[in-house]
Formats: structure tokens, sequence, C-alpha cells
């Protein structure tokens, strides 16, 4: 596609988004209305929004309007999937200088498209604003299926904490990067593109999660979210951290502890849980620590000790690259 936004026109774009487009059996009408109709069959819809920044959250040059649409459908659709919920569908809100690229924002919508089939949901519409900097917002919906939705209040002392996805390795791939490299490819297309497991949400309800949060802000950080809502303590045990070689490779050529991603790195969108000890998990799931009374010491310890580097995103205090 030649030209710009702004020769396309706001109406031009908007029919360049919307044809590229697909549909999902939740959907019951689509964009070109006034609103869109989304079936709620529970009578309840989880619903969550997020804000992504160019300079703050994207950088154009790490990543493509592709990756940006990926990741930014994969970190709303995240959280539907955490509170137990199925992810349905996903709406935009985009604000774009005229002058930029009218390739930019169709091929961040196929971005969108793409994760929101990943998860079984659909982008069912939006807006688009003409502004000086590129914004993209998110507002995603799902449905609960009967089940209650998993809070973060839920956590019981005795409970093992659990986990699924990748932890760190969006933190070493934004090392990587923030160095001039491209490469482990791996590690830099997990920051650029986060793969949550999307169904570990609703099954981890369906298995009697206690507590559950997707890792966006760093697992220390969202851990203890659980701790505080729940009045409990829980203890990590590092030895029950898997730490890839690669990640290890990537700590020593930096001088970074790789255990330090894990704990702090966020934007993974791993998910963990609490669960009561006797219940079964699947492989998928790894056990790394414990929940515990409430004591002197800080809602997330490591090991039994105070993890000294608190670590985390903080959208007041931190910037991309």
């Amino acid at each position: 596609m030649k030209g710009t936004v702004g020769e396309l026109g706001e109406f031009g774009l908007i029919r360049e988004l919307t044809s590229r487009l697909t549909s999902t059996p939740a959907v019951r009408l689509g964009p070109g209305d006034d609103a869109a109709v989304v079936a709620a069959p529970d009578r309840r819809v989880v619903a969550s929004t997020d804000i992504l920044l160019e300079g703050r959250h994207f950088r154009r040059d790490w990543s493509t309007a592709y990756d940006v649409g990926r990741k930014a459908a994969a970190q709303n659709l995240a959280d539907i999937a955490a509170m137990g919920a199925v992810p349905t569908a996903l709406l935009l809100g985009l604000v774009v200088p005229a002058e930029l690229p009218a390739t930019w924002p169709v091929e961040l919508m196929d971005g969108l498209r793409d994760e929101c089939q990943v998860a079984g949901a659909a982008v069912v519409g939006g807006d688009v604003v003409r502004g000086e900097t590129i914004t993209v917002a998110i507002t995603a919906l799902g449905d609960l299926r009967n089940h209650d939705p998993v809070l973060r209040s839920g956590a019981q002392p005795g409970d093992v904490v659990a986990v699924t996805g990748w932890l760190g390795w969006s933190a070493a791939g934004h090392a990587v990067l923030s160095r001039g490299f491209r490469s482990p490819r791996a590690f830099v297309e997990a920051h650029r593109r986060p793969e949550p497991p999307y169904h570990a949400g609703p099954a981890a309800a369906g298995l009697g999660a206690t507590a559950m949060t997707d890792v966006s802000d760093g697992l220390v950080a969202d851990l203890g979210h659980i701790a505080e809502a729940s009045k409990v303590r829980i203890d990590l045990r590092s030895g029950l951290i898997d730490i890839p070689t690669q990640m290890s490779d990537i700590g020593q050529a930096v001088g970074v502890d790789p255990l330090q991603w894990v704990l702090t790195g966020g934007e993974d969108h791993a998910i963990v849980a609490t669960f009561p000890p006797d219940v079964k998990l699947p492989a998928r799931w790894k056990v790394i620590g414990e929940v515990l009374n409430p004591s002197a010491l800080p809602q997330v310890t490591v090991d039994g000790a105070p993890w000294t580097d608190k670590g985390g995103w903080d959208h007041f205090g931190d910037i991309e690259g």
C-alpha cells in the first residue's frame, strides 16, 4: 500500500483495517455499525484495557507494526485468561500522525487479528484519531463460561505457587536489543511478540486455582499483588526456577544475573497461580514456591529472604530502551 494515513483519510483507513478482519461465533455483529455485538452466554463480561505509547512501550526501530499488534493483543488477552475467562473480543483505539505510512496501521491490524486468532477471539471494532504520537489503546473482553473468576485475593497459606509460560525471556531480549544486537533471536522475538498460554487460565480455574495473574510487571511484583490482596506471604524457591542456558549466556555477556530477569523482568505474560497443595497439576505447570502466613518479612521473598532488587515495571518510572 502506497501513501500516508493522511492521504488515505479516516474512512479510507477504517475500510482498509476492517477489510482484514476475521470473525468468530461469539461475534454477532462486527465492525460497520455504531457498536459491535458480542455474545455473552455467561451473562458476565470480563473486560480489560491497556495503552501502548510509542517510545515508551515500543520502538519502531526494534519492532515492526505487526510485532506491535501481536504484543498489544497478547498483553490484553492474557489479562482475560488470568481471570480464568476465555477471550472473545478486542477493540482498538488508534492514534497516528497523518504523515505515517499507511502500511503501518494495516500491518498493526494484521498483528492484532493474528494474535486474536491464537486466543480464539476477534477484533470487533474501534476508532482512529490523528495525533502526534502513535498510541495503541486496547480493550479486551472475555467469557467466564459459568465459572467464578479467579481473583488475586484467594491465596491461602499452604497453597503452592505454580507458573506456566516463559519467565525472563522478554527482559533478556530487551537487554539484547538495548545493546544493538538482534540475536539470540528467540529472546528478541519473546520481547517483540510475547506468547501467553491463554488456555492455561481457564484450565487453572477448572483445577481449583485460588488466585491467579499474568506476569506483566515482573514475577515478584505480580505475586506481590496476590500476596497483598490475599494477606499472605509468598516464598519463591530459586532452585525450582528453570533458567535456559542461552539466557545464562546472555546474562554473562551483559553482566546481569539472569535470575533478576526471571524475577523482575515482566512482559512475558506467563500465568502464575496458587493452588491447594493436593491438586495434581499438569506437566505444563511448574511449582516454584509456596504460600505462607504473613510475617514481618516482605510479602514476597526468595529462598526465605527479601529480594533486594525490587525491579518490575512501573509506568511512571521505566521507559522502553
